[in-house]
């Protein structure tokens, strides 16, 4: 029954998008969301399937449905299934794309209200769910890329959904193409990993599974190195490529803020459940490559702790209150990459679950104030707590998770991964300390920026008109439904991953402990649970420094942040330009291609064109030409010939008179004629 699983969202999708217009209006959201619903439930019964097998090691299931290619010859022969795979990271995953997809459908029921295009909208939806559980239950990295692909293409949908918007087209369009740049690097380095393979067994590959993989990795390792560098540690930075477009990390992140183009349920799909959970996902997966190539690992963390920092430091600044949560999830990203850059796949993951439940509580607490206020800008809100009480209460719960406040979900897996930087064994001397340091300071920041947003959006007045403030209500049940059970999952999440010192088992970690194995240890010393105590009280008081930075600069000494501004000009300048970055691409990548495109159609028209133009001119002539020719000559000497013997059979008809005299004299003068042709002779 693991097919049915993503093949039920596909379904609904079909459903929608062929029947849509015809079906009664509430029919759309209810196929959508059932479609999503018993997706999720099939989804819980494998879950539990799998824990009701006592041996860890064997929670395994693998369904093939067909043969997909059989490829053979002398050496060998290569087969590819298309095949699903159930195991605990698989099962993890299902349920937070079913579950929080589920969420997200059945919020859009009551946000998409009275659109015209919600059998469009709900197709879209269930065919990114559809993608997104056909990646995560891929068998092999064939059927992975497809599903890679799909979420690639719903994005493209669904960002640039109100596509008669030319700059919401044109954000589909941005995070369409920055995509297939990551997307180049990872077929590559697909291809890569092939040929090795093929090479080194001696054209003996059989196929592309993980197991497979995973038995063929000494293979991989002992390749011969491409220009000094192992062939491992090219393939997994070429597989990063890929995840650092997918997953929005520097430098292929710059699609992810402009993606707020699309419905906010959208947004909020995309950064919690689904295309952005793709890259760690995949590195997870794939971790038995990636530690085989500790140098790509390192580049894999410092990535994820630049781009973490980053992306706060962008965050402080925005006035958009969905552009604040975007750049929020980069950063939040970067924390998931920085974990699996040091091996400590399970607090990725444990990160990525607990992300997806207080941000899209975050992303659709924002819709939900959109939805009253009808714009973004914070600098225009305020007040809110009084006009959307539940809104309110519930968007704290997300707040103080990804704040960092203990013991709510956002705090035990970030702490988990600063702990794991912490005692992580890189390559660099220092580089897992200084990871951490950086790490610590987006945690302060994180708590800055989100206390900004919360006091700008809910606290003092309301600073739109008071015309405004009359219509402002709260959302309906089927938009607050989900908030709140997405703000007890923000809450209560962090109970699958508890912190060693508590020495109450780590649930989740021991769960995918048979995939992901336990890669993120150090020395025993280190591993202290004084040292580890210590730090986290360390990071829960730079999160308590957040909180406060945010209520003195928004509440107490609202002048700090103008002066702060003015007096770091600079800093700030280039913080509201987003470091110049948009700008970097066009001077350097965008522009040089547009210039070419226009060379290239110059060259075309007044080039190409010309000459065919030029080429079926003379054609026409040389046809006229040709048509005078067979007109006058041919026509002309065929048509000569033919009346002249016409003109000669006239005149031979003139002698056959029918009279026998006639006949009699032409003898007789035919006789005479040659009685002196002979007299001559």
């Amino acid at each position: 029954m693991i097919w049915t699983i993503p093949c039920l969202p596909l379904a609904g999708a079909v459903m929608n998008g062929l029947l849509g217009k015809k079906l009664p209006g509430r029919a759309v959201p209810m196929i959508g969301c059932v479609s999503v619903f018993l997706s999720f439930w099939i989804a819980v019964a494998g879950f539990f399937t799998l824990l009701g097998i006592e041996e860890p090691k064997e929670r395994l299931v693998i369904q093939s449905l067909y043969q997909w290619l059989l490829i053979s010859w002398d050496q060998g022969r290569f087969s590819l299934e298309l095949a699903f795979r159930m195991d605990p990271l698989s099962a993890v995953m299902c349920l937070v794309v079913s579950g929080v997809g589920f969420l997200i459908h059945l919020y859009s029921v009551g946000y998409m209200a009275g659109d015209d295009s919600q059998p469009r909208y709900f197709a879209y939806l269930n065919l990114f769910t559809f993608s997104m559980l056909l990646l995560v239950l891929a068998d092999n990295l064939l059927v992975m890329f497809v599903g890679w692909e799909g979420v690639g293409l719903c994005s493209y949908l669904l960002i640039g959904f109100w596509f008669t918007d030319l700059d919401k087209a044109r954000a589909g369009m941005k995070a369409f193409i920055v995509n297939r740049v990551g997307d180049f690097g990872f077929f590559v380095g697909l291809m890569l990993l092939f040929w090795t393979l093929f090479e080194t067994s001696g054209g003996a590959v059989t196929g592309l599974s993980f197991g497979q993989l995973q038995e063929a990795m000494p293979r991989l390792i002992t390749a011969r190195p491409i220009w000094n560098i192992e062939v491992a540690t090219w393939v997994a930075l070429l597989l990063f490529v890929g995840a650092t477009g997918k997953s929005a990390q520097i430098p292929l992140y710059v699609w992810l803020p402009d993606a707020m183009a699309g419905p906010t349920p959208v947004s909020a799909f995309i950064h919690a459940a689904t295309m952005v959970t793709a890259g760690v996902y995949m590195i997870a997966r794939l971790n038995f490559l990636f530690l085989s190539a500790p140098a790509a690992l390192a580049v894999v963390a410092i990535v994820g702790g630049v781009t973490a920092f980053g992306a706060a430091t962008l965050a402080v600044v925005q006035n958009d209150i969905k552009r604040v949560l975007a750049y929020s999830t980069i950063s939040q990203l970067g924390f998931m990459f920085m974990a699996v850059g040091v091996a400590a796949f399970s607090a990725g993951i444990f990160h990525l679950v607990t992300h997806s439940f207080f941000k899209a509580l975050l992303f659709l607490g924002a819709g939900s104030v959109i939805h009253a206020v009808h714009h973004n800008d914070l600098r225009h809100m305020g007040g809110l707590r009084r006009y959307m009480p539940w809104t309110f209460l519930t968007f704290m719960a997300g707040y103080l998770a990804i704040s960092g406040v203990p013991p709510l979900s956002g705090f035990m897996s970030k702490d988990e991964i600063l702990w794991a930087v912490f005692t992580s064994h890189l390559p660099v001397p220092g580089l897992g300390k200084a990871l951490w340091a950086l790490g610590l300071i987006t945690a302060s920041l994180t708590a800055f920026y989100m206390t900004r947003l919360v006091i700008l959006a809910f606290a003092g007045t309301y600073r739109g008109t008071p015309e405004e403030a009359h219509h402002l209500h709260e959302s309906p049940p089927v938009m607050t439904g989900p908030l709140m059970a997405l703000a007890v999952l923000a809450v209560i999440g962090g109970a699958m991953g508890l912190p060693a010192p508590t020495h109450l088992p780590h649930a989740l970690e021991s769960f995918l402990k048979p995939v992901l194995g336990d890669h993120g240890g150090s020395d025993p010393v280190v591993h202290a649970y004084g040292m580890e105590v210590l730090l986290m009280g360390l990071s829960s008081a730079v999160a308590v420094a957040g909180i406060c930075g945010g209520w003195l600069c928004y509440v107490k000494h609202t002048e700090i942040p103008a002066r702060a501004a003015s007096r770091f000009a600079g800093i700030y300048r280039m913080l509201s330009r987003l470091f110049f970055v948009d700008e970097l691409y066009q001077f350097l990548f965008i522009s040089p291609l547009v210039k070419l495109a226009k060379i290239a159609g110059h060259f075309d028209l007044n080039g190409i064109d010309a000459g065919v133009n030029l080429t079926s001119w003379l054609t026409t002539k040389l046809a006229v030409l040709v048509g005078w020719e067979d007109l006058q000559v041919v026509d002309g000497v065929v048509n000569g010939l033919a009346g002249v013997v016409q003109k000669c059979g006239d005149q031979l008809r003139r002698l056959h008179t029918g009279k026998i005299q006639h006949y009699l004299y032409s003898v007789a003068f035919g006789l005479f004629g040659l009685y002196i042709i002979l007299l001559l002779l």
